[in-house]
């Protein structure tokens, strides 16, 4: 998918090939360890960073990128024949120009019978939101990672 970046630059949102995945692991990471690592705590970020440098667990999902002038800029992937978010991230330095949403409905595209569900993290509870997800249970916490269960079903009246 192709669309306008509001600064000018073209977007493109579309699976990644194998030699782009490291790129948008690394993107991952970083943009995890400035707004979410900070309210984990060292089990929770020791978890996470042991689930994207897994293969075996990193490397059956399914991953998209954004790309604005052959940069990547946003990341998510998708796991459970696409109807189970594992990973939503953008550069900060793009937020709020609906990278985010474009990245969100190219995994709606692929998911099965438009629904998705996410262990959202609380940092981007609000964000999942407004996309139309809605809270499925309380927060929980597993192995140090604090998330939110949320679930998306398309084209259904709330």
């Amino acid at each position: 998918m192709n669309s306008k970046d509001p600064d000018g630059g073209l977007l493109e949102v579309r699976p990644l090939t194998p030699s782009e995945r490291p790129e948008a692991l690394r993107l991952a990471w970083a943009v995890f360890l400035e707004f979410e690592a900070p309210d984990y705590c060292a089990e929770g970020v020791r978890s996470f960073k042991s689930f994207i440098d897994e293969p075996a667990t990193s490397g059956t999902l399914t991953l998209y990128g954004a790309f604005i002038r052959s940069e990547i800029v946003g990341m998510a992937a998708t796991r459970g024949s696409g109807s189970h978010i594992s990973l939503f991230f953008v550069n900060p330095g793009f937020h709020r120009r609906g990278i985010g949403r474009a990245l969100f409905e190219a995994m709606l595209r692929h998911s099965p019978a438009g629904r998705l569900t996410v262990n959202s993290s609380p940092y981007a509870a609000e964000i999942y939101r407004r996309l139309g997800f809605t809270d499925t249970a309380p927060e929980q916490l597993q192995n140090g990672i604090r998330y939110i269960p949320m679930e998306y079903i398309g084209n259904q009246t709330r």
